[in-house]
């Protein structure tokens, strides 16, 4: 008998298990933990503002959600503005990377239906949801505004080139950039409606007819 008692040994056992912790931390390197953390930040603002929009989704219920402190949060992104325009530009991204890793090798050998379904995901989900959010604030912020404009012009022409990329568009031809834009332009829309009802058999119908117009204007297949 080691002449401890039951309580004893269990608090040895839980200061044993919280110094293993540290110890596993301390081997990790310090900036590493710090993308980590920042990662976090950045996914849950993106999280919040779909689920609560602006004026629910503040600094302190963003490291909440992401299981940081406000000071960890504060010394990633010193202002509120900071974090969700991080937030939004961060999960475009991620979502253009994705996006692109659909087709690794492009889609010349498939269906251009298969792409403008895809490219309308983009306006369907969380990320547009939270960036519509931070859109309306800048409508009414001042000190966001600039800053959320400047943002749309980044995603809204990384958008494009995904899109001349897996449409395999030739913009050097006449009326094909003006058409690559109006089908990014009809997705933003359909995301708007898509927000109030999801009606997936008219979304269908919608990408069968954009997939057509398409193949008009930029030829019948992506093999031509």
């Amino acid at each position: 008998m080691d002449g401890l008692s039951t309580t004893d040994r269990s608090d040895r056992s839980d200061r044993s298990d919280r110094a293993d912790r540290a110890d596993r931390a301390e081997r990790v390197p310090k900036q590493d933990r710090s993308r980590a953390t920042r990662q976090r930040l950045l996914e849950a603002a993106v999280a919040c503002l779909a689920e609560h929009g602006w004026a629910g989704s503040t600094v302190l219920v963003v490291a909440e959600r992401a299981g940081v402190s406000r000071g960890a949060a504060q010394h990633h992104f010193p202002t509120r503005e900071d974090l969700f325009t991080a937030a939004v530009e961060y999960v475009a991204e991620e979502r253009s990377t994705a996006l692109r890793a659909l087709f690794p090798d492009g889609t010349t050998a498939g269906d251009r239906r298969a792409a403008v379904t895809a490219l309308i995901d983009l306006y369907t989900g969380p990320l547009f949801r939270a960036a519509l959010h931070l859109w309306v604030a800048a409508s009414n912020e001042e000190q966001l505004r600039p800053r959320v404009t400047e943002l749309e012009s980044r995603i809204g022409r990384e958008s494009h080139r995904v899109a001349v990329d897996l449409l395999a568009a030739d913009e050097t031809r006449p009326g094909v950039r003006e058409t690559v834009q109006g089908f990014l332009d009809m997705a933003r829309g359909l995301g708007l409606a898509t927000l109030l009802t999801d009606d997936a058999a008219r979304r269908e119908r919608v990408v069968r007819q954009w997939a057509a117009l398409l193949d008009e204007v930029l030829g019948r297949r992506l093999t031509d």
